[in-house]
């Protein structure tokens, strides 16, 4: 009978951030990013399976997720994750060889260091967030989804920090349970109220969204960097999973995903999912996954 490969912690500093990761086997890197509200624990599933398949599979905590510290400078635009993820393939050692996937804010930043270094990275997987611009539009255009993203906006006030924070975070329950419908994210839930129980990293998470459609800062120095990951695309083979049932990201945004995508990529709606689908479906989303990033 061939033993699970064992998950450990490791410390290593990137970009000016001192990440704590999970790790898991030996071999081309398979670096994977999870996304709000939730923590590398996320991919505790898919980490086995991937060293299995010959990687070393490693997922971090992203800037701002204890124990990850808060960035230095205050940056949490999506140029500043992907970048988080350039610096962490060098420090671990990545080669051309290496893959990389990410879920939900994990999505954008993946697409974006495969955009910004594509030397970097052979393959592609993005979930729950599609690529080719279709949440930029679905944002302006899909009453429907302007509706589902309503917690973005309520990000933008000071007193999300409090209210979030509140009665024991059952704010993140909240979101879990409508996210993923029928789903016991309990756990997961917990894991999360433990990364942003002090108050310097809850606002660093919100600070992602404050970023993106907010006052919040920008570092001047990745305004090129921000300006190619929303104009361009990643040219390496990209697979796009959405679950069927998402409660954050309707399942119509993936399949506008699918008639927008380019030869190179593939979209799938993965049934009986919603927004934490690596979760809810491990068996078939790892397999989906493990047949992209070793194909070829």
């Amino acid at each position: 009978m061939t033993e699970t490969p064992r998950i450990e912690h490791e410390r290593h500093s990137a970009n000016g951030v001192d990440f704590e990761v999970l790790t898991c086997g030996s071999g081309p890197l398979a670096l994977c990013l999870h996304g709000f509200p939730d923590t590398a624990h996320s991919w505790r599933h898919l980490l086995p399976e991937l060293a299995s398949a010959g990687f070393r599979a490693v997922a971090p905590f992203m800037r701002g997720y204890a124990p990850t510290s808060v960035a230095p400078n205050g940056a949490y635009q999506t140029a500043a994750l992907a970048t988080d993820a350039n610096a962490l393939h060098d420090v671990l050692e990545g080669d051309e060889h290496a893959v990389i996937i990410g879920h939900d804010w994990g999505a954008p930043a993946t697409y974006g260091a495969a955009i910004l270094e594509p030397h970097r990275w052979a393959r592609v997987v993005g979930m729950s967030v599609p690529p080719w611009n279709v949440f930029g539009t679905a944002f302006l255009t899909n009453q429907d989804q302007i509706q589902r993203s309503w917690y973005m906006f309520f990000f933008q006030h000071p007193l999300s920090d409090h209210i979030v924070s509140s009665n024991d975070m059952a704010f993140i329950d909240r979101l879990w349970s409508q996210w993923s419908p029928g789903f016991d994210g309990i756990e997961d839930a917990r894991r999360v109220k433990e990364a942003l129980t002090d108050p310097a990293h809850l606002s660093a998470a919100l600070g992602y969204y404050r970023a993106t459609i907010g006052q919040g800062y920008r570092d001047p120095a990745l305004a090129d960097a921000q300006t190619a990951m929303q104009t361009e695309t990643p040219t390496q083979p990209v697979l796009y999973l959405h679950g069927e049932t998402d409660g954050c990201i309707g399942v119509e945004l993936a399949r506008d995903a699918d008639s927008r995508k380019p030869s190179n990529a593939r979209v799938v709606i993965v049934e009986k999912a919603g927004h934490f689908l690596q979760l809810e479906q491990p068996r078939r989303v790892n397999e989906l996954i493990v047949d992209w990033v070793t194909a070829g």
